[in-house]
Formats: C-alpha cells, structure tokens, sequence
C-alpha cells in the first residue's frame, strides 16, 4: 500500500477552514502547535505574500513558524492579521 504525506496547508481553502484548524490547535494547549498550524496557514495562503504583508522575510517566518519554531508574540499578530483573523478572549466554561 502506497501512502503520501498529508500538507494541511493543501486542505484550508476558506476563512471558515482556517478559523477552525487554528481553534483546534488552541484548544490542544500546545503552543509549539499552535506555531505550526499558523505555519500552515501561512503556507495555503502563500508565505512571500504573508512575508510581503507583514514585512518580515519570508525565511525568517518559514523558521519561526515551524513546529520547532519559537516567535515573538508580534510576530503572531502581525501574521494572524495578515491573515484577517483576531485573537479573541473568552472565558472557559
């Protein structure tokens, strides 16, 4: 049997798609997920438009937004705005 690696990034077409991939790495807890599933967000959407966007290089984002990758918090907000999403606070149930 034939098996092919899994890109995320091929699979988030809409904002919907994106919202809901980033929420569940959040409720995982794990923020080195969290970093990664932003990568692959960035990745479906085109990381030398992302890097354009935020004026980072787009070496640098590829690095800080990989599994082992270690960004500043604004370099998050600058990608999740980039990406027309917000970080939004609620309390847990």
């Amino acid at each position: 049997m034939a098996t092919y690696p899994w890109d995320a990034a091929e699979h988030l077409e809409s904002k919907e798609d994106i919202a809901a991939y980033l929420e569940a790495a959040l409720e995982d807890g794990d923020p080195s997920l969290v970093v990664a599933a932003l990568g692959d967000i960035a990745r479906s959407k085109g990381m030398t438009h992302i890097a354009r966007e935020t004026g980072l290089g787009r070496e640098s984002l590829y690095k800080a937004l990989s599994i082992e990758g270690n960004p500043e918090f604004a370099t998050v907000l600058k990608v999740l705005q980039s990406l027309g999403l917000r970080l939004q606070v609620v309390p847990i149930a």
